[in-house]
């Protein structure tokens, strides 16, 4: 992609050869694990602990590299975890509602102690568009939503959303399904992000908290049940897209 977009960039002139960028996004998951405190920076250094992460961080370099030797206008956005309407069912929030309005187990990694910024997907979309049309050329902004959870807290609040939206016919809370499973190999703790430069360069910040967007995000899948029926059907709420044959 990085050949053909600068063998396109090259036969252009005048306003479009200016206006031409390279849009790369990545996420929060190459610069590491967190401890307790602190914030991924865009000056973090990269740290990635899984096969995929490792992945993302080679992507990263090697757009920078074009960036650095080529002088293609490439721009690098790297956010957290997105959630929101049309997340596959294999993602955290979109299996718990699945499974839940099936009267399945919630399995939760350990002890769902592990802690991610959630980023409303409409809260990225802007973000993504203020990057492409406003960013600075070479440069990398990370996009947060402000909204540190724990895995459990997460599913707990998808939980309740659904018992005020979608009550049991036994009256339970939803929570009365949650099952803790085996962890993940190499579960990363903690993600957080500082958005400061996309804010003070770009005016971008979040409109989403956690709390409003799991409502919208939950009454969403409620309402859309043909549409994650379907690939349910055909692939099974746990089948990471990619790997089905």
């Amino acid at each position: 992609m990085l050949t053909e977009a600068r063998r396109h960039w090259q036969t252009l002139s005048g306003s479009e050869r200016n206006a031409f960028r390279f849009h790369h996004i990545s996420t929060d998951e190459v610069y590491g694990s967190l401890g307790e405190a602190g914030l991924f920076t865009e000056d973090t250094r990269y740290d990635p602990r899984s096969p995929y992460s490792a992945s993302k961080a080679g992507s990263d370099h090697l757009v920078s590299a074009w960036g650095h030797t080529y002088r293609l206008p490439v721009l690098i956005t790297n956010c957290s975890n997105n959630y929101g309407p049309f997340h596959f069912p294999e993602k955290l929030i979109p299996l718990m509602i699945v499974k839940a309005l099936a009267g399945e187990t919630l399995p939760v990694y350990g002890r769902g102690e592990q802690v991610r910024d959630w980023l409303y997907v409409e809260d990225h979309v802007r973000a993504l568009q203020a990057v492409f049309e406003r960013g600075a050329p070479g440069r990398t902004y990370n996009v947060g939503g402000n909204n540190e959870m724990r895995n459990i807290d997460v599913v707990s609040a998808v939980c309740a959303e659904l018992d005020a939206s979608r009550p049991r016919d036994d009256g339970r809370s939803y929570a009365a399904q949650i099952g803790f499973v085996t962890d993940r190999p190499g579960h990363d703790a903690r993600y957080a992000i500082d958005a400061t430069r996309i804010r003070d360069e770009l005016g971008w910040t979040p409109r989403e908290t956690f709390a409003s967007g799991i409502v919208k995000t939950v009454r969403w899948y409620l309402d859309h049940a043909d549409w994650w029926r379907a690939i349910v059907a055909e692939r099974g709420a746990d089948q990471r897209r990619g790997l089905a044959g």
